[in-house]
């Protein structure tokens, strides 16, 4: 999925360091205006058969995400640095979270080109950088390399 240029560089930088610690970096996202954006960096446990993340473990997680920040200095202004859970809608973003969370309810959009952009389906998963929905009773089948942002959507019981 494409990511900014510094998006995409704090990715790199913070994932090995993260897999030491047996957290995956989610998602980045630097938001905001230029001369004081916010970088929102979501982690969790690495090991899937793992709870999701606590608070307290996200507080713990934040000093090595910042020590790493300042050192990679990716923005030349200063900046806020939100660290957290990924949350109920979870952004899935490695092709292994399209196997992980198969079965989920996604919304999922495409890079601009002709036709439908948007779609919102049950995910059945990803195989050779093709991703399966179900969508309205009928399978879809999108490249991986076309999906601008998929995130599940949480239902909430009547």
């Amino acid at each position: 999925m494409p990511k900014s240029g510094i998006e995409q560089e704090i990715i790199e930088a913070l994932e090995p360091m993260a897999a030491e610690r047996g957290i995956d970096v989610v998602d980045v996202e630097v938001v905001g205006a230029t001369k004081a954006p916010c970088v929102r960096v979501r982690i969790d446990h690495a090991d899937e058969s793992a709870p999701t993340i606590t608070l307290d473990e996200v507080t713990e997680e934040t000093e090595w995400i910042s020590a790493a920040l300042d050192e990679l200095d990716p923005i030349p202004s200063s900046f806020t640095l939100e660290v957290s859970s990924p949350g109920m809608a979870r952004p899935l973003r490695k092709q292994r979270d399209f196997e992980r969370f198969a079965g989920e309810t996604v919304q999922l959009s495409l890079t601009p080109g002709e036709g439908r952009r948007r779609y919102t389906g049950t995910l059945l998963g990803i195989e050779d950088g093709t991703i399966s929905l179900e969508v309205d009773g009928e399978r879809i089948e999108l490249p991986y390399d076309d999906v601008r942002k998929c995130t599940i959507k949480p239902e909430f019981p009547a």
